[in-house]
C-alpha cells in the first residue's frame, strides 16, 4: 500500500527513534523544512538530553511512545526521523502496531538505523516507505533536501534515479520490489519478526564505519541464513570509513558476485553527500549499464 503524497499545509512529525539529535544541525534544518510550506511537530525525544545509556535519545518506552503518538496524530501526514545512530531495534516491540494500523497510512522517511523501522512498517502495516537523508545530519545538503521534497510532494518527478558515480559490477537488468537499506541492520534483523527476505527483490545495501571483516561477517550471515535466496538484483551505496574502496568492492564482488544477478556499485546513496531518496516496497527496474533505478509509478498516491 502506498501512502498519500504531501501537500502544502500538511504536518510533518520529527522523531528521534535512535540516537540523540545534535541541536545545531536540528536548528539549521528546521527552517529548511518549514520552507516546504508544512507544519512541523517536533517530538519530545528530538530535543531531549541524551538518555540512559547516553547513545539513545530517550528510554525505549519514550522513543516508542514518541513514534506511536506521531503516527496516530490525525493531523500528521509524514513521520520523519531526525537522525539515526542506534536504538530502533530496542523499541520495536513497544510500538502499538494495532493503533498504527487504525490510524491509517502515513509516510515514513529516514535511513541508517531507521532501516529496522522500515522493515517493521513493511511487516506490520504493509506500507511502502522512503529510505531518505535525515535533517539533523551534515549530509542534509541542497541536493538531498530537494530530492526528498520532490519525493514527498511531486513523486512523479523522481521516477528515474541515476547514480552519478555508479559503477557496473555485474551487467544486466533486473526488476523486482526494492528492499534493503543499512547492511548491519539487515543482518541484525535475522531471526526477528521483521527480518523479511530478498526474494523477488532488488536490494539496496550500504553502511558506514564498519571494517572489512565486519562487512564480510554481515554479508556471510545474510547469505547463510538464506536471506538472499531469489534475489533479482543488487544496488550498492556508500561505504564511508569502511576501508579502502577497492578492498570493499573486492569483498562485495567475492561474497555477492556468485549470486549471479545484476549488481551496480557506487550508486551514491546512504552515508554520503547528495544522497537521493529511494522508495522501499515498490516495483523498480535496475539497469546496470545505464546506472539507473526506474520506478513503475509514483511511490506516493
Amino acid at each position: 500500500m502506498r501512502p498519500p503524497r504531501l501537500r502544502a499545509g500538511d504536518t510533518i512529525a520529527l522523531v528521534a527513534p535512535a540516537g540523540p539529535v545534535p541541536a545545531d544541525l536540528l536548528e539549521k534544518a528546521i527552517p529548511v523544512l518549514r520552507g516546504w510550506g508544512v507544519e512541523l511537530r517536533i517530538g519530545p525525544c528530538v530535543r531531549a538530553s541524551a538518555g540512559s545509556p547516553p547513545y539513545l535519545s530517550g528510554s525505549d518506552a519514550e522513543r516508542a511512545a514518541e513514534f506511536t503518538d506521531a503516527w496516530c496524530d490525525p493531523g500528521v501526514r509524514c513521520v520523519l526521523a531526525a537522525r539515526g545512530g542506534y536504538g530502533v531495534q530496542r523499541m520495536l516491540d513497544l510500538v502499538d502496531w494495532a493503533a498504527l494500523r487504525e490510524a491509517g497510512p502515513k509516510v515514513l522517511a529516514g535511513s541508517s538505523d531507521v532501516t529496522a523501522l522500515h522493515r517493521a512498517v513493511d511487516v506490520h502495516l504493509g506500507l511502502s516507505t522512503l529510505f531518505s537523508p535525515m535533517p539533523a545530519s551534515v549530509l542534509f545538503d541542497d541536493f538531498a533536501v530537494e530530492h526528498l521534497r520532490r519525493t514527498l510532494f511531486e513523486p512523479e518527478r523522481n521516477l528515474v534515479v541515476r547514480g552519478a558515480t555508479a559503477s557496473p559490477l555485474v551487467p544486466g537488468r533486473a526488476s523486482g520490489t526494492l528492499v534493503g537499506g543499512n547492511l548491519s541492520l539487515l543482518a541484525g534483523g535475522i531471526g526477528t519478526p521483521e527480518h523479511g527476505s530478498a526474494r523477488d527483490a532488488v536490494v539496496l545495501l550500504e553502511d558506514v564505519t564498519e571494517s572489512i571483516y565486519r562487512l564480510d561477517r554481515m554479508l556471510t550471515q545474510l547469505l547463510r541464513s538464506g536471506w538472499f535466496e531469489g534475489v533479482r538484483g543488487i544496488v550498492l551505496g556508500s561505504w564511508a570509513a569502511c576501508g579502502a574502496p577497492e578492498d570493499v568492492e573486492a569483498l562485495l564482488l567475492e561474497r555477492l558476485g556468485p549470486l549471479g544477478v545484476p549488481m551496480l556499485g557506487e550508486f551514491g546513496f546512504g552515508h554520503v553527500a547528495s544522497s537521493p531518496t529511494l522508495p522501499l516496497g515498490v516495483p523498480v527496474t535496475l539497469d546496470v549499464e545505464l546506472g539507473t533505478l526506474t520506478f513503475d509509478s509514483p511511490v506516493l498516491t
